[in-house]
């Protein structure tokens, strides 16, 4: 089965956005160059250890003496993007997610794999001519994002600050509060 890849080399935006209100928004990575543009559904867990995960890699590597990759140790204001999401269509819901640093382009880059729909029984039975001709339509996909270092300090800045703009936590349970109210049970002592 061929691999679709959304590879994002140097692109104009990257960036984390939602759709919908606080306790119903859906996370979406959204990456553009020029006209072309994927928006990629995620979790907010997902979105919330992309970003922390990318400030830890940029914190290491300003410890670097010298810090030959020029690594901002807080986001450049020229990078700062506040815009929404533009019309996000959905590409795929994302399953997996791998975090590298590549040193010879000074990049982040990001691997985001589909949510698996193979069924760990169908794996071994074998394919009949219908089966293996869906299967070549349901070509696989991926996105690879490779981005600067300023640039991912800034997603991940952004990516914070929409984390961050959910419902707010309830003081005494912790739990998310509606805007319509929330029934709270505190721990039992």
């Amino acid at each position: 089965m061929p691999t679709r890849v959304h590879e994002f080399s140097w692109p104009d935006r990257v960036v984390i956005g939602t759709i919908g209100v606080p306790g119903a928004r859906t996370f979406y990575l959204q990456v553009r160059t020029g006209a072309n543009i994927v928006s990629i559904a995620l979790e907010k867990e997902q979105s919330a250890l992309l970003a922390e995960k990318i400030d830890e890699v940029l914190d290491q590597l300003i410890t670097i003496d010298g810090n030959p990759f020029s690594v901002p140790t807080s986001t450049p204001i020229e990078l700062v993007d506040n815009d929404p999401l533009e019309a996000p269509h959905e590409q795929f819901r994302t399953g997996a997610m791998t975090l590298d640093w590549d040193p010879t382009t000074a990049q982040i880059v990001i691997e985001a794999y589909p949510l698996s729909d193979v069924d760990p029984d169908d794996i071994d039975e074998p394919l009949n001519e219908n089966s293996a001709n869906e299967n070549s339509a349901n070509e696989t996909e991926m996105m690879l994002v490779r981005m600067p270092v300023g640039t991912a300090r800034a997603f991940a800045k952004r990516t914070r600050e929409i984390v961050g703009a959910g419902r707010p936590a309830c003081p005494l349970c912790g739990y998310p509060m509606d805007a319509d109210g929330h029934d709270c049970t505190l721990p039992e002592a």
